[in-house]
């Protein structure tokens, strides 16, 4: 079981109104979009197929295997597993070359670890390719990463988050999931978010996402802190 390291990560605050902070990561905490879509159209073209922009865009947030599937209808004529390795490969590529941090992203980190709330990954990348990604950042934020290959159902299904919010509560007595907070850039992830009970909030990115009463809007996570999460969520309202 995942446990905090009081030298790196923050002890529950439990002065704090907010309680948590589960992650996305392609897209939200860092910028992969751009990488996964390329290696999606090199693929594509390998096998002698066509790929378009909105091809790519349809698959943002989605599941690995709910891609591959996709990428095989395209003509890809690989397995499932070979098409998650030959993806995650060349993003690593790119990333190892350039990586871009979402704006605002690492200055909410930095917060959210000064206030002592606890923060958790919930990504549908692997958990090689995440550990990898959160070596990269300046501190030990994430106290727990919930990866596309530790689940049965991948986003949209609330399972990558309900896991999440198991692992958060072993961390934080008497978790209220209403005053737990999730952060997505897709639409996939946003409906997750959601539909496990968290205060979504959605940051769009690439993809177009539609409005809903189920999540709330930012446009960028440089007009967001701890104080601001609280206030567009309702957490703390009487």
């Amino acid at each position: 079981m995942p446990t905090l390291n009081s030298a790196s990560c923050p002890a529950p605050a439990s002065n704090s109104l907010l309680q948590g902070v589960l992650w996305d990561m392609d897209g939200t905490l860092l910028d992969t979009e751009p990488y996964w879509m390329a290696a999606e159209g090199e693929l594509v073209a390998e096998f002698g197929g066509s790929w378009s922009d909105d091809d790519a865009l349809a698959l943002v947030g989605n599941a690995l295997p709910d891609s591959a599937l996709v990428l095989q209808r395209a003509g890809v004529k690989l397995s499932e597993r070979e098409i998650i390795d030959r993806l995650t490969t060349r993003v690593m590529e790119g990333i190892n070359q350039h990586i871009e941090w979402r704006p605002g992203a690492l200055e909410l980190l930095e917060e959210l670890h000064q206030a002592g709330i606890v923060c958790g990954l919930v990504t549908m990348s692997e958990s090689a390719m995440a550990t990898q990604i959160l070596a990269r950042l300046p501190k030990k934020y994430f106290a727990f990463q919930v990866t596309g290959d530790q689940v049965s159902n991948g986003k949209p299904h609330p399972e990558p988050y309900l896991v999440g919010l198991k692992k958060l509560a072993e961390l934080v007595p008497d978790l209220d999931v209403t005053r737990v907070v999730g952060l997505e850039d897709s639409f996939p992830g946003i409906s997750s978010a959601a539909a496990a009970g968290l205060k979504a909030v959605l940051i769009p990115h690439i993809a177009a996402v539609p409005e809903s009463a189920n999540w709330h809007l930012v446009e960028s996570l440089t007009q967001v802190n701890v104080e601001t999460l609280c206030t567009l969520t309702g957490i703390g309202a009487s």
